[in-house]
């Protein structure tokens, strides 16, 4: 049997093929929102679906789940967690029973016990199946919405959480009247700012948003509020965590020695209310920065906003998508005006059509008509002389309907009412002409209606501000002790039978110097290797200005070398030679000073191996006489003879006259 190549593709290539559509379809129908509607696929199916079934009563969430599965084929499950969503962001959907708590992490009761309907801020902003797009449904029984037709960027406010294949969404939400500020600001042609607000509280620094893009982060802090000198009490917790997961943080950074507390209770409600209970004698200001540094007291959010245009994924800042927004409602708007003025029109025409019609009693024309031709003809005969005073042609459709006019709706008639209705029609007409010509006012005037409507009790919760980091290292508390077994070579606060250092916390690193002229900082730990007796090993500070001596003998025949240094910037674990770098190298002497003075006060004596025509075995030296250089300089000489030992000079010790 023959191979045939185009019958037949390669493993790899049906792979290519199917990740891609699978990509696609994540990233366009799961994930990620469109900007015409702010709406996610599973969203915009439970809003439609809850508008199909809408009479004004609340719904069983299970009766909405069940029949928005006509249009997304993914299971109850997705649906329903969806829907809680939905509902608890409080702006689409009205609620009823127990739908959980953002604030606590509690999830919502069963979909049966549950209900819901559309909220009229939904009713008004999101519907309008005159200005939308139907598609079939998945299994072609249904029409469902391309996109809805919302007059108001509900992703930015809602904010909206989804992970693709390649890439993610995270847009955060933003105050609903701000929101409708910015709108009419961009309408206007206006600068404007729109920064997150959060339905937790807190306070956020936003100073590096960068407009919601990739790059960008917002930091948000706990409210916190020091009611004694041993009690912190936390009412708003951070956008991203809850209350249990925030007792959490705190008991663990308890428990690792980062923060001292004696207990923490929780009397959340419908409102957050946290104690932190302090030990006697811990500083409550110092704790509260610990709990900012330490605990989930303190976040910072990435976000990243992205959006469906024109059927592709696109980054884009909150600010272009407020624009964007503003000027579809300017245009969904129009529209609207548009149909209404249509139908106006409409309304007008037949209800002058129909005066003319009863007035003129021109249905007794059709009396001896033996035809239907000869009746719509009759009809077109008697109204020629009043065409001119129509706005367009009498149509057939418009002379059928003349002939379903009732008799008792004749008999009835009333001149002068008629007169009047169609006054207030014509004054319609003129009112909707006059907004189609002033379309941006009108826009305005409708987002002014809205924030009247419904912006009640949406002010912003998050206060903004700007806060410096707190340094983890300033506000850890020591509460380890740095032991050295310097026979073995270890250091750590593991090691409580060996010799105490200092106290250190388990945040810090610590520096270490060996005989051989070597220098490494490294994280401190229970146990951490440091070197067979090596010369010094302390908790090291990088903002202490230290001042290191050293006499070395560089190689093990070379000249004695001295040098003053300062640390300088170090990485972590990678090893640093003092010396020259030439093997045999030993380090003779080596001291730390907190000043230049005192680093310069060092007077020692260099004893020199005996030799030869050497008279004078010990000479002075004084490390005054050398400057600060780098850890790398080699440093200057001292000496080219053999030394023995370099040791300090007695206080009573004469240079000049010599040991």
């Amino acid at each position: 049997m023959s191979h045939d190549p185009d019958q037949h593709v390669s493993l790899g290539e049906m792979y290519k093929d199917y990740f891609v559509d699978y990509a696609s379809y994540v990233i366009l129908e799961r994930a990620v929102p469109h900007l015409v509607d702010g709406l996610k696929p599973v969203q915009r199916r439970i809003l439609h679906s809850m508008k199909e079934l809408d009479d004004g009563r609340y719904n069983k969430v299970a009766n909405l789940i069940g029949n928005t599965m006509k249009y997304h084929p993914h299971g109850d499950a997705a649906i329903g967690d969806a829907t809680v969503n939905l509902g608890q962001k409080d702006l689409l959907i009205d609620t009823q029973g127990n739908w959980g708590n953002t604030l606590t992490g509690d999830g919502a009761a069963a979909p049966r016990y549950i209900e819901a309907r559309l909220t009229k801020f939904a009713l008004d902003v999101i519907f309008n199946p005159k200005t939308t797009e139907w598609t079939p449904s998945y299994d072609g029984r249904n029409k469902e919405p391309v996109t809805l037709p919302s007059k108001f960027p509900v992703v930015l406010a809602q904010g909206v959480e989804g992970i693709a294949v390649g890439l993610a969404c995270k847009m955060l939400p933003h105050n609903f009247l701000e929101i409708i500020d910015a709108c009419i600001a961009a309408l206007r042609k206006q600068e404007f700012e729109l920064l997150p607000d959060f339905p937790t509280g807190g306070i956020m620094d936003a100073s590096d948003y960068r407009d919601g893009l990739r790059g960008g982060k917002v930091r948000v802090r706990a409210r916190m509020e020091i009611e004694k000198k041993n009690l912190i009490r936390i009412t708003e917790v951070p956008f991203g965590t809850t209350t249990g997961a925030l007792m959490d943080s705190i008991v663990n950074a308890g428990d690792k020695g980062k923060i001292k507390i004696s207990k923490i209770e929780d009397n959340t409600a419908a409102t957050a209310d946290i104690l932190v209970h302090l030990p006697s004698g811990v500083d409550a200001e110092t704790t509260r920065d610990a709990l900012f540094a330490f605990t989930d007291c303190e976040l910072s959010i990435s976000p990243n906003a992205c959006v469906i245009v024109e059927g592709k994924p696109q980054f884009m800042g909150v600010s272009e998508i407020l624009r964007r927004s503003a000027d579809q409602t300017r245009d969904l708007l129009g529209r609207e005006l548009e149909i209404k003025l249509g139908e106006l029109n409409e309304k007008w025409h037949f209800s002058s059509l129909e005066k003319i019609f009863i007035e003129n009693r021109i249905y007794r024309d059709i009396e001896e008509c033996e035809t239907w031709e000869a009746v719509l003809k009759a009809i077109d005969d008697g109204l020629k002389p009043f065409k001119k005073l129509l706005k367009r042609e009498v149509t057939e459709d418009d002379l059928i309907r003349l002939t379903e006019i009732k008799i008792k709706r004749i008999s009835k008639y009333d001149s002068f009412k008629a007169d009047e209705e169609i006054k207030a029609l014509e004054d319609a007409i003129a009112e909707t002409e006059k907004n189609l010509r002033n379309l941006t006012k009108f826009t305005i005037k409708w987002f002014e209606e809205i924030r009247k409507k419904y912006g009640k009790g949406r002010e912003r919760k998050t206060e903004v501000s700007s806060f410096e980091r707190v340094d983890r290292t300033q506000v850890i508390l020591a509460t380890e002790t740095l032991y050295l077994d310097e026979k073995n070579g270890f250091a750590g606060y593991g090691l409580k039978k060996e010799k105490p250092l200092e106290k250190c916390s388990t945040l810090d690193d610590i520096i270490i110097f060996t005989a051989d002229g070597t220098m490494k900082v490294t994280k401190v730990a229970e146990k951490v290797f440091v070197g067979q007796r090596p010369l010094r090993v302390e908790v090291y500070r990088k903002d202490e200005d230290l001042i290191y001596s050293m006499i070395y003998r560089d190689g093990r025949e070379g000249p004695l070398m001295a040098k003053r240094f300062r640390v300088g910037g170090t990485t972590r674990d990678k090893e640093y030679d003092l010396t020259g770098g030439k093997k045999g190298s030993r380090i003779f002497y080596f001291a730390v000073h907190r000043s230049e003075e005192e680093s310069a006060d060092q007077l020692l004596i260099v004893h020199l191996k005996p030799a030869l025509r050497l008279r004078n075995v010990s000479r002075p030296f004084n490390f005054g006489e050398i400057g600060i250089k780098s850890r790398g300089s080699r440093g200057n000489i001292v000496t080219k003879l053999n030394a023995d030992r370099v040791v300090r000079a007695p206080k009573d010790f004469d240079p000049e006259v010599g040991a």
